[in-house]
């Protein structure tokens, strides 16, 4: 069997590595070929070229590497239709992705996986249809997301969200950190993320530090934000623990937290396999403000309140992105940390918590769906 496969950021890497693991142990006889990153490397791929090349984000970092990136869409699909495969598998980054399945499509009856479904449900639902016209099959992280696929014609299998099978701490390495109330703080994972809000993430810590002086606040960071969250938090007006990227600590400061100050992202399911109450705040450049506002199509955008259905998370996004408001509902929470504990265990299970890994199941809707085909070619 042979599998292509293109992974465009690390958190790709991660689902690509996990899947090709449960295509492994489906079907030895499995080889790989595209592109990834080193967690991917680590399964049998040997990547055509540095995944990071297709890691940019924005119109501003795109512009420069427009040239660069479209050689590299085409450079991929003549890879996939020189030496056609079982399936062409791509991994999230749909600019790049989508645009390398379609080339494939134009030419080929290839059939074509995409991992993680496009966000219909918030907003562009054209999205799946424009999609459906070259993507055969769809595996979806969210509980949710298949019937929206599956209206726009294509076939898709929910199979769990990466984020169960991350290990969570111990209540022991929890409370090997100290007594106290434990505040984290979690300004973004992207630099322009940081940037807007790192002042007023500090104002609000400075409000939170003021009712409760004995307060700890912890920010574990990214290699990419680190050194921007250090300038940045210098000129809080409250001390801070800034964690290193890849501290081993990360995972008991998760679980030991009474409460996190959290942009809204992934990191608040995070948050909810450690059983820690949030809130959410986030903001975005005032342009994208205004669209995005205008085209949302959902009452909230924290994903515990969206998979749980309930909203008991407080969220403060664009314009409501102040400190003063943010900095009452961290207290409000820490007074009543039990509110959210329901709703966080009931997103924990519906996205698979308890079940197969995530990549093995994905590795088995992989399979099922490409034999369905050929046991319906031999029905008489």
């Amino acid at each position: 069997m042979k599998v292509f496969v293109i992974a465009g950021e690390a958190s790709g890497d991660k689902l690509g590595a996990a899947l090709m693991a449960g295509l492994r142990s489906l079907r030895p006889d499995v080889t790989f070929d595209g592109v990834g990153g080193p967690l991917m490397q680590e399964q049998g791929l040997q990547s055509r070229f540095a995944m990071e090349e297709l890691s940019v984000m924005g119109l501003a970092e795109i512009l420069p590497k427009y040239r660069a990136l479209k050689a590299r869409i085409r450079q991929m699909a003549d890879a996939v239709l020189a030496d056609p495969p079982d399936v062409l598998i791509t991994i999230d980054s749909p600019d790049f992705c989508l645009r390398v399945a379609r080339l494939v499509k134009a030419a080929s009856n290839i059939r074509t996986v995409h991992y993680v479904a496009p966000t219909v449900w918030a907003w562009r639902p054209k999205r799946a249809e424009k999609m459906a016209r070259h993507i055969d099959h769809v595996l979806a992280l969210f509980p949710f997301e298949p019937p929206l696929m599956q209206a726009a014609g294509m076939e898709c299998d929910f199979v769990g969200h990466p984020v169960v099978a991350e290990p969570v701490a111990t209540a022991q390495e929890a409370a090997a950190l100290g007594e106290g109330a434990v505040v984290l703080v979690l300004p973004g994972s992207r630099k322009g993320e940081v940037s807007r809000l790192a002042d007023r993430f500090g104002a609000a810590v400075a409000k939170i530090a003021a009712a409760l002086p004995d307060a700890r606040f912890v920010i574990p960071t990214t290699r990419g934000v680190h050194d921007l969250v250090q300038a940045r938090v210098a000129d809080w007006q409250v001390p801070v623990t800034v964690l290193p990227p890849g501290a081993s600590e990360k995972a008991a400061w998760f679980k030991r937290a009474d409460v996190a100050l959290a942009a809204s992202g992934t990191v608040s399911l995070e948050l909810a396999a450690s059983q820690t109450p949030m809130v959410i705040a986030y903001d975005m450049a005032w342009l994208s403000r205004i669209i995005i506002s205008r085209m949302l199509m959902v009452d909230t955008v924290t994903l515990v309140n969206l998979v749980s259905e309930t909203r008991v998370v407080p969220e403060f996004i664009g314009a409501a992105c102040q400190p003063e408001p943010i900095a009452d509902a961290v207290l409000a929470v820490l007074a009543d940390p039990g509110a959210q504990r329901a709703a966080m265990a009931l997103t924990m299970a519906r996205l698979g918590q308890g079940g197969e890994a995530p990549g093995l199941r994905a590795a088995r809707a992989v399979l099922q769906r490409l034999e369905e085909p050929a046991i319906q070619n031999q029905q008489p």
